[in-house]
């Protein structure tokens, strides 16, 4: 997109990077028990060179500034950790201890920015944990610096919103995440050198403790460890469930990742729910009546501070027109009649959002964020007819192949589209000589060519990560991932969502003529769930009325999970029709976490 771009010249945002840095993880590698290493921040010190033709040197400058890793402090008593994970760890100094916010993706990174901080602010104990919002990134390492056995705070709603995905969406989303962050891609000048957001996403050991003390209200006022904390409710903007929180002994600000240093995504590329802009915007223009004027400095859980009463309350604003502005002009065009994709191909923001750096596509894209907007009101259909039944793609290609000539044809054309810098075309054609002869070889690196020439060219860092992960599957096959959701997440469902992740494991048409009913007995929830499997449909409803079950099984939370991760029924108690177990064992199909994305 041309406009008035942001000044090269400037360099405040590597200033604001750099200030307050106490101290380095140095070396920049964090192992886990085994030693295998789970996040390396010194595999990105090629950033420091110059942008190579392999990479948009606006990425590239992101990327730079991500990149950056160890202790900073913020303001009196207030540090974060950076550069460790895709997030900010941040630590605010109590009475007694130390209050911990987003402990990161894993424990072994929250462990060692944690021992970071001790090694030059002393051996304080954490005395509580705040959990912003209810992403991973911001709760996964809370293993690493507690047990539980302090106030952890959350906004009402966390952890049902916390691991709905998991339940729900979990293998589907997670296959898309790799595309997402590159976390298979070589790191490097011709592979993976960032999201935007942050560097990549570490691969340590997920956790997940359930908070204890809940925020259900703009307002309200709690007080950790002699911490004086305010909070603002913010639900439907970058997360489901999320907040920020004001220090008024600090007059700082955290923002959470409702403000960051790039265009955040309405909806995100690895698959997410449509977030609303419009109250996104909103919520920021109450931030800044709430607390931007009494602020001296603003945080988030990504990226660097902004200091300064006057700078913060900018960067507030701007932030607040980007979202409201993507809404509203993307309503405006969609009611004179564009669809989505001609509404992202046509909307440019205005000068003055455009020459800020902040406003830049890293993360969420213009692009993408229109369509999404678009999404969230009108749905898949764009009213055309023509779109309303269309063939699937392997059947679609193959009916363009034999059109176009056959797949020699494609190829001879798709060449000439990408000889005059139509790569986007050349892809298109190139996707469907793979999906009509997903075995020819000369297609595959045809299309592998032009992925990595998009990525090569892109602002936006999932972007790349999406074009040079398509581009490695093609000539590469697609990569052996494991199955399971992790016990640290698992123990942390309920037993309405163990059983919702049953449901939709159930393969439909194997269950068609099964019909039977299942109590589970509970000893430690003193409660009773039925499952009923009728129709394809396996349905749960808790203490049963009416009806009497073909078998009851007596258990505990424990036992149920252990059965699910298929370690047997030991310690269980039958009534009943044992054999109505395996038959509903039977009927469940196992997740593809390695599904194929770029060929059929």
């Amino acid at each position: 997109m041309t406009g008035h771009g942001p000044d090269h010249s400037d360099d405040t945002d590597f200033a604001n990077a750099e200030r307050g840095l106490v101290a380095r993880l140095s070396p920049g590698q964090v192992r886990d028990a085994d030693g295998r290493v789970v996040w390396d921040a010194d595999a990105y010190a090629f950033l420091q060179g110059e942008c190579p033709d392999t990479a948009n040197p606006s990425l590239w400058r992101q990327s730079q500034l991500c990149a950056k890793q160890g202790l900073f402090e913020v303001t009196e008593g207030i540090y974060q950790v950076r550069g460790l994970d895709l997030s900010n760890m941040t630590l605010v100094e109590g009475d007694q201890g130390v209050l911990v916010i987003d402990p990161l993706i894993s424990a072994e990174p929250a462990r060692a920015g944690l021992d970071l901080y001790r090694e030059h602010r002393g051996n304080r104990a954490v005395s509580g944990v705040i959990y912003s919002h209810s992403h991973v990134d911001h709760f996964g390492g809370v293993g690493g610096v507690t047990d539980g056995t302090v106030p952890i705070l959350a906004p009402v709603g966390f952890l049902e919103n916390a691991v709905a995905e998991n339940v729900h969406a979990g293998p589907a989303m997670a296959r898309r995440n790799l595309f997402h962050t590159g976390s298979r891609l070589e790191v490097g000048p011709r592979g993976q050198i960032g999201v935007g957001l942050g560097q990549t996403r570490s691969m340590g050991t997920v956790t997940l403790i359930a908070p204890n003390r809940e925020i259900t209200r703009t307002g309200q006022e709690e007080v950790v460890d002699g911490v004086r904390i305010v909070f603002q409710m913010t639900p439907g903007t970058e997360a489901p469930t999320e907040m920020n929180f004001y220090f008024p002994d600090h007059r700082a600000l955290c923002m959470a990742e409702n403000v960051t240093h790039n265009l955040h995504n309405i909806l995100t590329l690895r698959g997410a729910q449509v977030r609303d802009a419009r109250v996104w915007s909103r919520y920021l223009d109450e931030s800044v009546e709430l607390f931007g004027y009494e602020s001296d400095v603003l945080f988030a859980s990504h990226h660097w501070p902004t200091w300064g009463t006057e700078k913060l309350v900018e960067l507030l604003c701007q932030q607040r027109d980007m979202y409201a502005y993507l809404h509203d002009q993307t309503l405006r065009l969609m009611n004179r009649g564009w669809v989505g994709a001609e509404i992202a191909e046509q909307l440019r923001m205005p000068p003055g959002l455009e020459r800020e750096w902040h406003t830049r596509g890293y993360y969420g894209s213009v692009n993408h964020n229109v369509k999404a907007i678009y999404q969230r009101y009108m749905g898949w259909f764009d009213g055309n007819p023509a779109h309303l039944w269309e063939h699937p793609p392997e059947e679609a290609a193959l009916r363009y192949v034999e059109c176009m000539g056959g797949v020699d044809e494609v190829l001879s054309r798709a060449a000439e589209f990408r000889d005059r810098g139509d790569l986007r075309f050349a892809a298109t054609l190139l996707n469907h000589a793979v999906f009509a002869e997903p075995g020819d070889e000369r297609a595959r690196e045809a299309l592998a060519g032009v992925y990595e020439r998009l990525g090569f060219g892109s602002e936006n860092g999932t972007w790349r990560n999406f074009y040079l992960q398509g581009a490695a599957e093609l000539r590469q096959g697609r990569p052996d991932l494991p199955s399971n959701l992790g016990t640290g997440m698992a123990a942390a469902l309920s037993v309405d969502q163990l059983f919702e992740s049953l449901a939709i494991r159930v393969n439909g048409p194997r269950a068609w003529d099964e019909r039977f009913a299942v109590d589970w007995v509970f000893t430690d929830l003193d409660t009773t769930y039925r499952t009923t499997l009728s129709n394809g449909a396996l349905t749960t409803r808790e203490k049963p009325r009416r009806g009497e079950p073909g078998l009851t099984v007596t258990l505990n939370k424990f036992r149920l999970l252990r059965l699910l991760a298929g370690k047997g029924t030991e310690g269980m108690a039958f009534a009943g029709d044992a054999e109505l177990l395996d038959r509903l064992l039977g009927v469940l199909d196992r997740p593809d976490p390695s599904f194929d994305i770029v060929t059929p």
